[in-house]
């Protein structure tokens, strides 16, 4: 007897509600931008193309919003062409809501003192639950992450795994710029954000619809 698509073990896929989605974008940028916030005390390098802006403004002086805005373009542009303006729309709102949570912090939460070991495991840990959040209900920070997303549906490579890897190869060029123990700490986040999206985003596993 061939078995059911829906099973005890493995339950038919329901499709997010406006409401699902809306609270796993809030819960998305809250946690994301914290992450960013103890990067920021801590004197690390943010990952992904945030980082690759960073290390342009540090090293021709632009801005990095300007940075960031440009860097991004090419991967929109995937993102419509590829994934779906669905997708496409719900990652420009992640990027906007971040963008906006990141400006208003400074103006709700101040850090006095932190240890950069400390910012760089949970500032790491908040990011990838945060880009987890944002990827199950259909959406990404931009950037790499849509890349990321797009190989693994399309060739299935791990997302988690190449954004580690690619997130460690943009932080490592922080050398440029920063101390070398800010760097060496800036890694270690990177590589915990990455592991916690290798983790809990696997093919097969739950997916956002």
């Amino acid at each position: 007897m061939p078995h059911s698509a829906a099973t005890p073990d493995h339950p038919s896929r329901q499709p997010h509600s406006w409401f699902d989605d809306a609270q796993g974008f809030l819960i998305g940028t809250v946690l994301s931008s914290l992450g960013v916030a103890l990067f920021s005390a801590g004197g690390l390098m943010t990952s992904g193309t945030a980082g690759i802006a960073f290390l342009l403004h540090y090293l021709t002086g632009w801005g990095v919003g300007l940075m960031f805005f440009a860097i991004n373009l090419p991967f929109f542009a995937l993102a419509f062409w590829r994934m779906g303006w669905v997708f496409a729309a719900k990652s420009l709102t992640s990027v906007a809501l971040l963008g906006l949570m990141v400006d208003l912090q400074p103006h709700v939460i101040q850090f006095i003192t932190i240890e950069p070991v400390y910012a760089a495991i949970a500032g790491g840990l908040l990011l990838g639950m945060g880009v987890l959040a944002f990827v199950r209900h259909g959406s990404s920070l931009g950037g790499i992450n849509i890349l990321a997303v797009y190989l693994q549906q399309t060739r299935g490579i791990r997302a988690g795994k190449l954004q580690m890897v690619l997130d460690v190869l943009i932080t490592i060029a922080a050398f440029l710029v920063l101390p070398v123990d800010r760097v060496l700490y800036s890694i270690l986040g990177a590589v915990l954000l990455g592991a916690v999206l290798a983790i809990n985003h696997k093919p097969g596993r739950y997916m956002g619809v």
